[in-house]
């Protein structure tokens, strides 16, 4: 049988919660799974909106969609580039567009914790609500 290994990212101040905003969270909380089952996790430090505190930030309809945004959310992404998907509670149109480009699956879920998340994504039974973005 062939062996199966994906590393999920999710966004967290805590380690425990997903965050409800990929650009405001601190951390990512990065999981391991081979073959069904969590074999290591880490924390790691996060680019969020407090590093480009001094840069203009619009929510418009374009919000996060222009090419300063998209070279933003790729060094925010650049923690987890070795990730193949990262659960988010809700994040812009521009941040999840930009990862799918970076081959990162975004998965925006109403499940807060961060366990029974990886649950669901390693059983197939994640929903992706992307009404969630904005």
């Amino acid at each position: 049988m062939e062996s199966t290994t994906i590393n999920i990212a999710a966004v967290t101040d805590d380690g425990t919660t997903i965050s409800q905003h990929f650009g405001r969270a601190k951390f990512y909380e990065v999981l391991f799974v081979e073959n069904g089952k969590v074999v290591k996790r880490e924390r790691r430090e996060k680019l969020g909106h407090n590093n480009f505190a001094n840069e203009e930030h619009h929510h418009d309809e374009h919000h996060g969609s222009d090419g300063h945004s998209h070279s933003k959310h790729v060094s925010m992404a650049e923690a987890i580039k070795d990730c193949q998907v990262l659960l988010a509670r809700g994040m812009g149109n521009g941040a999840y567009q930009s990862l799918l480009q970076l081959n990162i699956r975004p998965i925006l879920t109403d499940i807060k914790n961060i366990d029974d998340a990886i649950k669901s994504v390693i059983d197939g039974s994640i929903v992706d609500h992307i009404e969630k973005l904005h």
